[in-house]
């Protein structure tokens, strides 16, 4: 075991136990609930969104938890308790927010592909805020709100063109981008806005990609948002809100992640004295580094070229290794006396981009426990049922207690709805 190594989990520590998350042992959850099982820290996910309500002070601002990162209604529940809003990007999140006992007006809806049927729930429900990302939506939703006779909050998502400097695949604020409308036709598109009967605009959006570890392009692109709120209030349209979005990164490694007061200070100091309330959606920087996915080595396999380490869980456990070669700590809950070896942490599905973990140097028998860390952020809310397994267990820890947040899905509940073709067919 590798003494030096440092928890990017903050709650994470070494005991005669084995490893503890707080006061509970990894081993006896594992023990207890089985494996593979998503495990997260209520002290770290309130010590995360703490962090947002710190630095931001007295500053009128709204943090909305980013419903896609995590979506497990024990840790939404969190949030809610602690005040929280809410980004959702669907009916579905909208549903889950309401039943952990989220408010309705603390939610904001983005996404590019809103139907129908989503816009009516959300107006029923009474949400603060819908990202409104083409000119087509926005009639759309003109049309809808007269239906129900409702009016519609309206923020356009504005594409900044600011390179995030992130991964291709979570880069969202580029012009090359689907996300959101063209800086260069934001302003004709608030002007038709405001002449649409059944909406009311409120604010202005951008998000320009996740996993970010440097503010300089957040700053760049919240100086283009301040020009066209200032050129808007010079029409006479006056907002309420900015929204600037997530994407605050954290430490998986050895990456640089800045404290959220450091990656927010030059954005306060920009909007100082101005009288917009500020809306932040951090999802990983909240739950990424709260939660883990444990799981148990069935066999060690040695090769000519490669060793590796097949455990139970997979990709469709944990799918960010393989979807973009996102990386995740990987240690042993117990320490063993036997030597270590380089080995590849791979699942029993029938893909060779099934590995959760590649040349990581372990000290390990069949049957140990390993847990693949940070994973509290996008790791159950993309996991799938590929190969026919079914889903991860999650529980929440808070102090010496544990909560199961998520049972285990049974093989018989994956074809519930399915029906075979009667025998009467051919």
């Amino acid at each position: 075991m590798n003494q030096e190594f440092s928890f990017p989990m903050p709650t994470l520590a070494r005991s005669p136990r084995g490893l503890l998350i707080e006061q509970v042992a990894l081993a006896d959850v594992a023990e207890r609930f089985g494996t593979p099982v998503y495990v997260y820290s209520r002290a770290a996910l309130t010590d995360a969104y703490d962090a947002y309500r710190r630095a931001l002070g007295a500053r009128r601002s709204l943090v909305c938890c980013s419903v896609k990162a995590n979506s497990n209604l024990g840790v939404l529940s969190v949030f809610a308790r602690l005040g929280a809003g809410f980004d959702i990007v669907s009916g579905g999140e909208l549903a889950r927010v309401l039943a952990a006992g989220g408010r309705a007006d603390h939610v904001v809806f983005s996404g590019v592909g809103k139907s129908r049927a989503e816009m009516r729930q959300a107006l029923e429900a009474g949400i603060r805020c819908f990202n409104v990302e083409s000119a087509t939506e926005l009639e759309r939703l003109n049309g809808i709100a007269a239906e129900v006779g409702k009016t519609a909050p309206v923020a356009l998502r504005v594409n900044p063109d600011v390179d995030p400097k992130t991964h291709p695949y979570i880069s969202t604020g580029l012009k090359s981008n689907k996300f959101g409308v063209a800086f260069g036709d934001a302003l004709a598109l608030y002007r038709r806005a405001a002449a649409l009967p059944h909406l009311r605009v409120c604010g202005i959006d951008c998000h320009i990609g996740s996993q970010l570890l440097d503010s300089a392009p957040m700053v760049e692109a919240a100086r283009r948002m301040l020009d066209l709120v200032d050129r808007l209030a010079g029409e006479g349209l006056h907002l309420e809100h900015i929204d600037f979005g997530g994407g605050l990164g954290i430490r998986y490694r050895d990456e640089a992640a800045p404290t959220v007061g450091a990656y927010l200070a030059p954005l306060l100091k920009l909007f100082e004295g101005r009288p917009e309330e500020l809306f932040f959606e951090p999802g990983r920087s909240l739950t990424g580094n709260a939660g883990l996915l444990l799981t148990r080595i069935e066999y060690l396999k040695p090769g000519e070229e490669k060793n590796f380490a097949i455990v139970d869980a997979a990709m469709n456990d944990l799918l960010r290794p393989s979807l973009y070669g996102g990386w995740h700590a990987v240690v042993e809950l117990a320490e063993r006396d036997v030597p270590k070896r380089t080995v590849d942490v791979v699942g029993p599905i029938c893909e060779s981009g099934d590995f959760l973990a590649r040349g990581r140097d372990l000290a390990v028998e069949e049957g140990d426990f390993l847990a693949l860390l940070s994973a509290g952020a996008y790791g159950m809310s993309m996991s799938s049922n590929y190969n026919s397994r079914p889903r991860a267990a999650e529980v929440l820890v808070d102090g010496q207690e544990v909560h199961l947040v998520r049972a285990r899905e049974t093989v018989e509940s994956l074809y519930a709805l399915e029906c075979p073709l009667p025998s009467s067919q051919s």
